[in-house]
């Protein structure tokens, strides 16, 4: 009973985290490290990842209509754009894919630790300020994923790449390096949603090979029960997150970072002193 409530905890965390640009890998690790879930390391390494299908089929959910290319509803021209946007998606991926599939476990290694998720969060939050400081006034030059072009999808691309450390935010990273080209904020969160979706299922189809499909009854159970509560939390997080960004800017979302950072770092120091 007690590891449930911690695995619905999580399941919380990874909802609201996932979407938001906070970092929800750096969430993760840090209340995990607090709650110390009974399940073995390998299995919450897993869970930590795959739990992330639950978020994702909220953005299916979602955004069906848009995201599908065989939809009725959609005139022949509709139907192409759909297509050309998947495409868009698919090159925007790809600098994420390739470093993800070579250099996963030795980033996991060396920065799945409270101090690298503290700096990497300070570090964006302050981009995320300084963007915001420099775009006002501007007029975004993107509106539409449609005038995204092919350089434009790799910068984006590569800034998603930089999440595969964890602290970074993937959704940060890419909102981040979207504003900084001109992207509008909406047409920016959307967009990084629509990312996630490969990059997340992929990442969770490696995490399972890894794992090796070798569940107990209660571990299978544990892994539905986050992602089912991942998947409500997460449809709450992204329509605050849309109603946000309409009059506001990414700004509270730097602070909160630097905040949080600042205190991970404080209570690692205290915690190193005392050991």
């Amino acid at each position: 009973m007690l590891d449930a409530l911690k695995v619905i905890i999580l399941g919380i965390v990874e909802g609201i985290t996932e979407w938001l640009p906070v970092s929800s890998t750096g969430h993760l690790i840090l209340v995990g490290d607090l709650l110390k879930p009974s399940m073995s390391d390998a299995f919450m390494e897993m869970f930590n990842v795959v739990i992330q299908l639950g978020a994702i089929m909220a953005v299916v959910v979602l955004y069906f209509h848009k995201l599908n290319p065989f939809s009725p509803r959609k005139t022949q021209k509709q139907k192409m754009l759909t297509w050309q946007m998947w495409i868009k998606v698919l090159i925007a991926t790809v600098p994420a894919a390739v470093i993800g599939l070579l250099f996963n476990d030795i980033l996991e290694e060396l920065f799945y630790k409270p101090l690298p998720v503290a700096v990497m969060l300070i570090v964006y939050g302050v981009l995320f300020i300084i963007v915001e400081n420099r775009n006002e006034g501007r007029r975004p030059t993107v509106r539409r994923i449609s005038e995204l072009t092919v350089p434009m999808l790799l910068g984006i691309g590569v800034f998603q790449m930089l999440a595969l450390i964890p602290g970074t935010s993937r959704s940060g990273a890419t909102i981040v390096g979207a504003l900084i080209i001109g992207v509008s904020r909406e047409v920016a969160a959307e967009f990084t949603f629509f990312l996630a979706i490969p990059v997340m299922f992929g990442a969770s189809l490696l995490k399972l090979v890894k794992f090796g499909f070798h569940f107990t009854a209660a571990e299978f159970g544990f892994l539905m029960l986050g992602c089912l509560v991942s998947f409500g939390l997460s449809i709450v997080a992204i329509r605050f997150l849309m109603g946000y960004i309409k009059k506001n800017d990414f700004k509270v979302f730097g602070y909160y970072r630097i905040v949080l950072g600042g205190l991970i770092i404080i209570v690692t120091i205290v915690q190193a002193i005392i050991a």
